[in-house]
């Protein structure tokens, strides 16, 4: 990218694309940092009191900045802001981002709370069957009535800090994302109940697997791999002894058994394979990618979806990987993206309905990331995503601010009512 640059107000023309070096609050227009596309536009930032704005060549539409005249620049009479229609419109959109802010911390204090909630059912597994038995069941009627019982879903991205339960998240990761389909499948509620608590329980064979051989760092050798692939019929055997349904069995069983017959342990093919037990490998292998035991071994969300769809296709049912992606969206949760207007953000919240218009996490030179202004695509019209950026293409000062999390976690919740858009 081509280094910004600094100019005097007499040298500002339509097609420049400016950053002011001023907060939110302080100027009337959307972004601190834009194109622009009036000479009205020219009047207001010579009214904001600034002597000087920088400017991006490569982002600017094919126009030079004016000569430096010298001359004093006409003085523009002050921008009054606080009655002006754009600076209401502001803080109303202020106003909105607070409560889609104090929303956000409601789902991720459900998200821990359902991360505890699997972590008692784990601990007590052994202990007390019957009991976990139970909690999971209650577990999974709530998350199936959450996510298959409102008009519209929103998937949303966990933040870092979520009180020591990582342990746990990949089981609530499988779990959700395979509800996630469920519902678009439309199966019914005693269907996906199955599907719920087969995907919670998908790996509780592992605990029969040494951690030496789980944790290992490394490859594995043979002898270590077929101990390994053995956690699918430990998980079974450990089912059984539960009670678990002959779905939720078939699940523990086949979730690392591939389309195209490469997965193990048996390595069924196709519609051999269950069709829960699809639902799950996909968001197994999805969850695997981006939250590998090795973390520098991690691929981003965006990632991810795109090497399962072009180079890993033929390993997944193509209907239903079709079916995970739309619900995703081409950008998920957690992707960091550029938007139409030069503005880089990370994508917040998904909802299933809109999969192309999320939730992003706007990036402001200044703003803490807790104050990020959340802007709904489906209410900006004139915006939209260019393109998805890898966390390394990104200055380490937009990187720390936006914040991509090491492990990716997502929670689905109802999606909020739409509030009117604001004309600005």
């Amino acid at each position: 990218m081509s280094e910004e640059q600094y100019l005097s107000l007499d040298q500002l023309c339509v097609g420049l694309y400016i950053y002011l070096d001023l907060k939110w609050m302080e100027h009337p227009f959307a972004f601190s940092h834009f194109r622009i596309k009036s000479d009205d536009q020219i009047k207001t930032i010579r009214g904001l009191g600034l002597t000087r704005v920088r400017y991006s060549p490569e982002l600017s539409e094919g126009v030079q900045p004016l000569p430096a005249s010298g001359a004093p620049v006409p003085k523009e009479a002050p921008v009054a802001l606080e009655q002006s229609p754009e600076m209401i419109a502001k803080r109303a959109l202020r106003e909105q981002n607070l409560q889609r802010q104090a929303a956000a911390q409601m789902v991720e204090k459900a998200f821990v709370s359902t991360a505890q909630a699997i972590r008692g059912i784990e601990k007590t597994l052994y202990s007390k069957p019957a009991e976990s038995v139970q909690q999971a069941t209650r577990l999974i009627t709530q998350i199936t009535d959450s996510i298959l019982s409102v008009p519209e879903i929103a998937i949303h991205v966990m933040g870092d800090k979520m009180g020591g339960e990582e342990l746990y998240f990949h089981s609530l990761n499988v779990t959700m994302l395979s509800m996630i389909v469920a519902r678009d499948l439309k199966l019914p509620v005693e269907v996906a109940g199955v599907l719920g608590m087969g995907a919670l329980m998908h790996d509780i064979g592992h605990k029969d697997v040494p951690d030496k051989i789980r944790l290992k760092s490394g490859p594995l050798n043979p002898a270590e791999r077929n101990f390994y692939e053995m956690h699918c019929e430990y998980g079974v055997k450990t089912g059984q002894h539960l009670h678990l349904a002959p779905a939720a069995l078939a699940i523990i069983r086949e979730h690392h058994e591939l389309y195209d017959g490469t997965g193990y342990p048996a390595k069924r093919k196709g519609d051999a394979i269950g069709l829960l037990s699809r639902i799950v490998v996909i968001a197994n292998y999805y969850d695997e990618l981006c939250n590998p035991p090795q973390i520098e071994d991690a691929l981003t969300p965006y990632e991810a979806l795109s090497m399962m769809f072009s180079k890993l296709s033929g390993k997944f049912d193509p209907k239903l990987l079709q079916i995970f992606i739309r619900c995703l969206g081409v950008y998920p949760p957690g992707t960091i993206v550029k938007l139409s207007n030069g503005a880089l953000g990370m994508v917040a919240t998904v909802n299933t309905a809109r999969p192309m218009k999320p939730t992003v996490a706007v990036y402001e030179a200044g703003v803490p990331k807790e104050e990020a202004m959340l802007l709904d695509l489906e209410q900006e019209s004139e915006l939209s995503i260019v393109a998805a950026i890898r966390p390394a293409q990104v200055p380490l000062e937009v990187y720390n601010q936006l914040s991509p999390r090491k492990r990716v976690s997502y929670y689905a919740a109802a999606a909020p009512a739409k509030a009117g858009s604001i004309k600005r």
